[in-house]
């Protein structure tokens, strides 16, 4: 068998789970074939390319549809009146136990409820809830940290027990207000506030374009980064007297903050919160991702 062939082949093994997958995330609709034959064509690109990296075909190709339908399905909330129809719900040519396990997948009652979650909270869910992924796996995917992701898939679990009721509701709106105490804090320099609204442990840790940036405008009164810090007095001592340009803002559906130049944002301040308090917060300037983040100023 020549090389294409071996790779169609290995491929094809694969396809009922990946289209699983891709209807989970996107329904019974012709995005899902769509995003399986995405990966398809992205895995001829990568073997064209030599690339070495693929050593597990199956969470290589599981990753690439995930990335796909988040893609999807952020462009859903920006374009919700588009129209998503099943073109033709009997073209895959699964055997039976595949299309069950599918049918089962997306039944009207679950796709519901799913459809009112942010498209991160959907992807951590069921990529871990139904197919089992540690979070590990799945953060990068969602550009999250482990603790935020695992934050999603429990927030998306309760609403989905509980038949799409925002019992969460009240645990939004007190993110927010902890968000916006974290703000003022920083702003008004108060350093035992600050305190007071970190956990114990919490963890800062931001990434390459942000430490970058820090380092570049050190001179003009930015605070000293590296990838990680860890501690409540630390970290508060990088953000008293600072964060005065960041403005409040929905990341993705998610309160956190966000600071733009010239009308552009370019810099992400992601929260995870627990029992009240911060426990993470993860500084995201890299372009490509903040590009990728839905930013609605509050």
């Amino acid at each position: 068998m020549d090389p294409t062939g071996a790779l169609a082949a290995r491929f094809t093994e694969h396809r009922p789970h990946l289209l699983s997958v891709a209807q989970r995330l996107l329904g019974p609709t012709g995005e899902a074939d769509d995003a399986v034959q995405e990966a398809w064509l992205r895995l001829q690109r990568a073997h064209a390319s030599g690339d070495p990296g693929i050593e597990n075909l199956g969470g290589w190709l599981t990753t690439v549809v995930a990335r796909i339908a988040l893609n999807m399905l952020r462009t859903r909330r920006t374009h919700p009146e588009d129209p998503i129809l099943d073109e033709d719900p009997d073209a895959d040519e699964d055997g039976p136990e595949e299309q069950a396990v599918a049918a089962d997948a997306v039944g009207p009652a679950l796709m519901v409820v799913l459809d009112t979650l942010a498209p991160a909270e959907r992807l951590a869910f069921v990529l871990h809830d139904v197919f089992g992924l540690p979070f590990d796996e799945i953060a990068p995917i969602v550009e999250r940290s482990v603790p935020a992701t695992r934050q999603l898939a429990s927030r998306a679990r309760r609403r989905v027990r509980g038949g799409g009721s925002t019992d969460g509701g009240d645990d939004a709106a007190r993110r927010r207000e902890v968000v916006g105490a974290f703000l003022t804090a920083a702003r008004e320099g108060d350093f035992g506030a600050l305190l007071a609204v970190l956990d114990p442990e919490v963890v800062l840790r931001a990434d390459p374009v942000a430490v970058a940036m820090a380092a570049a405008n050190a001179g003009r009164g930015a605070p000293e980064l590296v990838p990680a810090v860890g501690g409540a007095d630390a970290v508060a001592r990088v953000f008293a007297g600072r964060a005065q340009a960041a403005a409040p803002a929905l990341l993705d559906g998610e309160p956190g903050l966000a600071f733009a130049v010239g009308g552009r944002t370019v810099t992400l301040f992601r929260f995870t919160v627990v029992d009240g308090r911060v426990a993470a917060i993860d500084l995201v300037a890299d372009p490509e991702v903040v590009a990728a983040t839905e930013v609605v100023l509050t």
